[in-house]
């Protein structure tokens, strides 16, 4: 027992020992997809998007390559689900058959950002990454300008 006792404290004071002076460092995650609290949800758990500065995000350079490659064979090419085409800036923020998908300055209050936040879009294929959702996301909250 004097024994076990004597080799703890030793190795406590090696630990403490090999910290000291040591600076703690912060460690940093990779960023978890953006939660969105959906309209007909009232789940304590969700959260919305931070509003952030999207000015340098380009709808031609970073947003539609985005739509290109991940909605549009469903939303424009090769049909027109619910009535939405993302092909073009203009037909974006035409709508849906159901109404807006864009709140311009509010991408947490964006339809379209809540559908692939949630998951729900796209329906086929790989879901968009949580920076392919933050650019989408910044771009909007910065004016969802046509550049």
């Amino acid at each position: 027992m004097k024994k076990e006792l004597i080799i703890s404290l030793a190795l406590l004071t090696l630990i403490i020992t090999a910290c000291a002076g040591q600076t703690p460092q912060t460690q940093t995650k990779p960023a978890a997809p953006p939660q969105l609290e959906s309209s007909t949800s009232t789940s304590a758990n969700s959260s919305t998007i931070a509003q952030s500065s999207g000015a340098s995000v380009s709808f031609a350079k970073d947003v539609m390559p985005i739509f290109e490659n991940s909605c549009t064979s469903c939303h424009g090419t090769n049909q027109m689900k619910a009535g939405l085409d993302l092909r073009t800036y203009k037909s974006l923020m035409a709508g849906s058959s159901n109404g807006p998908v864009i709140v311009v300055g509010n991408s947490a209050g964006s339809f379209l950002v809540q559908q692939v936040v949630n998951g729900k879009m796209p329906k086929r294929g790989s879901k968009l990454t949580p920076e392919q959702i933050k650019t989408i996301s910044d771009w909007i909250n910065a004016g969802s300008q046509n550049n």
